[in-house]
């Protein structure tokens, strides 16, 4: 891959993928705010791939573009596989998680456990490129739990590159996989940029992003000083506007909206078009609600959505609408 690959380019700035929060609905909706920035599935786990109901699990529309698939699986025959039938269905990328601290996913013996068998996430990525079409990516930590973090990554990242990978988002923080929930995996062990910072310069020839703790656009921006992408998480999903409304113009283009009203009117007929075809209104809105975060009518617009969209039509759309509209 060259450095004008497209999704490279598109990594610059990437939304991360979170469980029960990226999915499709969420995906068209940042798409809308930025043409621009990468998008992630949430994870999905190889065997369900291979045995679950593959539609549901890997349909979407193709205006999500670009978008990569994260898998979750420490099994290399069945990441094969899962990457294998995930090849029919458009995706730019195929990331696999070596990152997430849970633990529902160490019971599985993937996540941010992989990190600590290397030579395994080896056998794992050459299996998954050796089907895929699309680039086979990682997504990791700085290590787990009592790990020398300065002599394990960049092992792990030698290992990486050595296997055929060519693109690593790193969360700049350890994982603790006992004693801390998955929520305080995201806050309390320390953020280590300068680590992070250091591996690319040790390796130049990977493009690595990073991730934890950049909740502003202007973090992000600083952060590709010296990083080849940034990817922000909770941010950009509690506060979509403030991160995506603008993010375009990292790539030097214009963005699509003057502000989050127009975003809100361009999402009006995707929303009928989602309920015409069977689905509910809050399978939408819930991943709308810090559209308008800070600004006048943001808690009229949050409300209207949060008690009406699970049982209302689009009437409880546009009475959310009016709240801001009004207060503005």
């Amino acid at each position: 891959m060259t450095q004008t690959d497209p999704i490279r380019d598109a990594a610059r700035l990437s939304v991360a993928p979170m469980m029960d929060w990226t999915d499709r609905n969420c995906r068209r909706f940042h798409r809308l705010m930025s043409r621009r920035a990468l998008l992630y599935t949430e994870m999905v786990t190889a065997p369900a791939v291979i045995h679950g109901d593959r539609a549901r699990l890997l349909d979407h529309d193709a205006a999500e573009g670009p978008v990569a698939l994260q898998l979750g699986g420490s099994d290399p025959a069945e990441l094969r596989e899962a990457t294998r039938i995930a090849a029919d269905w458009p995706y730019d990328e195929v990331n696999l998680n070596c990152g997430c601290p849970s633990d529902r996913v160490q019971s599985g013996a993937f996540g941010a456990i992989l990190m600590t068998t290397p030579g395994l996430v080896a056998d794992c990525v050459t299996a998954m490129a050796a089907v895929s079409p699309v680039p086979v990516t990682v997504k990791c930590r700085i290590g787990v739990d009592d790990q020398d973090s300065a002599a394990v990554l960049p092992g792990f990242l030698a290992m990486l590159r050595d296997a055929g990978v060519r693109r690593v988002t790193i969360h700049a923080r350890k994982a603790w996989l006992k004693g801390l929930s998955p929520k305080e995996n995201r806050e309390i062990p320390p953020l280590d940029y300068p680590l992070v910072h250091a591996m690319k310069a040790a390796f130049p020839d990977l493009h690595l992003s990073v991730n934890g703790g950049i909740a502003t656009l202007d973090q992000a921006r600083d952060q590709l000083a010296v990083m080849d992408g940034a990817m922000i998480g909770r941010a950009a999903y509690h506060e979509p506007w403030n991160i995506l409304g603008g993010a375009d113009a990292i790539w030097g283009d214009r963005p699509p909206f003057e502000g989050p009203a127009d975003v809100a009117r361009a999402m009006r007929p995707l929303i009928l078009d989602h309920i015409a075809q069977g689905g509910r209104l809050h399978q939408v809105t819930r991943h709308m609600l810090g559209l308008f975060h800070g600004m006048p009518g943001a808690r009229g617009w949050k409300r209207t959505l949060s008690e009406g969209a699970s049982k209302g039509g689009i009437e409880v759309y546009d009475a959310a609408l009016a709240q801001v509209t009004e207060a503005a």
